[in-house]
């Protein structure tokens, strides 16, 4: 008779238990929403139809593909320390190359693995 006391005040115990866990989870994804709301309510809001970006008049813009001139690095046989490089050497340059040509500025193909040179 005792086990049997035991066994249903366990499982009362166990009931609660329960219980507890499922209202603290309700509370925890009650607190996420309204915080999730409070947040979203301080964003910008979406812009208004004639705030929306137009398409210029002379229909879209295409994309444009040229060649620029490279910014070379100084070969004067001196050494230049990194804090001598104003930061432009090996970017593309502001100013359009004279040759359009495709063929005119292909790299060379490299010795390393999948070149298809020998060896």
């Amino acid at each position: 008779m005792e086990s049997m006391q035991w066994e249903m005040a366990a499982s009362s115990g166990t009931a609660l238990l329960m219980w507890i866990v499922g209202l603290v989870v309700v509370g925890v994804l009650l607190a996420a929403f309204f915080w999730g709301r409070r947040v979203r309510s301080r964003e910008p809001a979406p812009p208004r139809p004639d705030e929306q970006p137009k398409m210029p008049e002379g229909g879209p813009v295409g994309e444009v593909q040229e060649f620029r001139e490279p910014n070379e690095v100084p070969r004067d046989g001196g050494r230049l320390l990194p804090t001598e490089l104003d930061g432009n050497y090996g970017t593309p340059s502001t100013h359009r190359s004279p040759s359009q040509d495709p063929e005119d500025h292909k790299k060379p193909g490299g010795g390393s693995f999948g070149s298809g040179g020998p060896g």
